[in-house]
């Protein structure tokens, strides 16, 4: 039998409030690992967390905090979330001091990091990206990755994957795709274990010779039907030397010598999705692009 949901709290207009203390310390990473919490702000993020079907966990409590404007509007989204969820009406100045956005849309959402989606086992299609610093950068790689239809998302170390800006700039994706972060020397690891059981490790680079004089294949020769790990540097240094030494291919996306680089996630689209292209031909038609990441 489904729980009842208990009434909403009483009306909280100070900011003062332990609870604003509370919520403000997932800002940063140390307060998510202590209290085992992400923060989610805006509907749409409350949106996803409907359609994932995640739930809280009995480890850590889940609340949602909205203006009173925002709950008389949004009946609906309340009514779907889970009765674990305790609803909190706050003021419009407390809301502004837990959320980091300076305009928040009306609602913020604690949910259990457990209750994100758990890494499956033989993943087939995984992207790696070692060390990216920029939340924005991190968040759009997401939200392709998802597009894409990546198993799973292995980070070496650099920015939180579940820091609010991050979150906001994937758009979901986040809360759908499987994450682990790790140190560089586990990645190589976890790499070596990848490729052992069938994966080739394929690392994109610029569009230049290496000192053997080898030059990179261009990423549409290269067969993505095989299961792969795509291997993905840093803004600036580029893929660590040592994980670039693990690759069984090099490729790169030719473009003009007037830039160096390109965006690391500007560069991840075309590469991520050239696997779906190439298995068209062998599904008869093309795949679709994921519901939620293509909205």
């Amino acid at each position: 039998m489904a729980l009842d949901r208990q009434p909403p709290a009483e009306l909280i207009t100070s900011r003062r409030n332990p609870l604003v203390k509370r919520l403000r310390e997932l800002h940063a990473a140390k307060g998510r690992r202590e209290q085992g919490l992400v923060l989610l702000e805006g509907t749409h993020l409350v949106q996803e967390v409907i359609s994932l079907q995640l739930v809280p966990s009995d480890l850590a409590a889940s609340e949602l905090l909205a203006t009173e404007a925002w709950l008389g509007t949004h009946g609906d989204l309340v009514a779907a979330l889970s009765p674990a969820v305790t609803i909190q009406p706050v003021g419009q100045e407390v809301l502004e001091a837990v959320a980091t956005t300076a305009h928040p849309d009306g609602v913020v959402l604690t949910l259990a990091a457990a209750a994100l989606q758990a890494p499956p086992d033989g993943q087939e299609f995984v992207l790696v990206l070692d060390g990216l610093q920029d939340p924005g950068n991190l968040g759009t790689l997401m939200r392709t990755a998802l597009a894409a239809g990546v198993d799973g998302l292995w980070l070496a170390e650099g920015a939180d994957p579940f820091q609010p800006k991050v979150l906001r700039a994937s758009a979901g994706a986040a809360l759908a795709l499987p994450i682990e972060r790790m140190d560089r020397s586990a990645l190589v690891q976890r790499l070596i274990r990848a490729a052992a059981r069938g994966l080739q490790l394929v690392a994109a680079v610029p569009p230049r010779a290496d000192l053997d004089g080898e030059q990179p294949l261009p990423y549409w020769e290269l067969d993505w039907t095989k299961p792969t790990a795509l291997l993905l540097g840093q803004e600036g240094a580029g893929l660590a030397p040592e994980l670039q030494a693990l690759a069984s291919h090099r490729i790169t996306i030719p473009h003009s010598a007037a830039v160096e680089s390109l965006n690391v996630a500007v560069s991840a689209a075309p590469l991520l999705l050239e696997r779906l292209r190439q298995q068209a031909p062998l599904r008869g038609r093309m795949p679709g692009i994921n519901r939620r990441a293509a909205r």
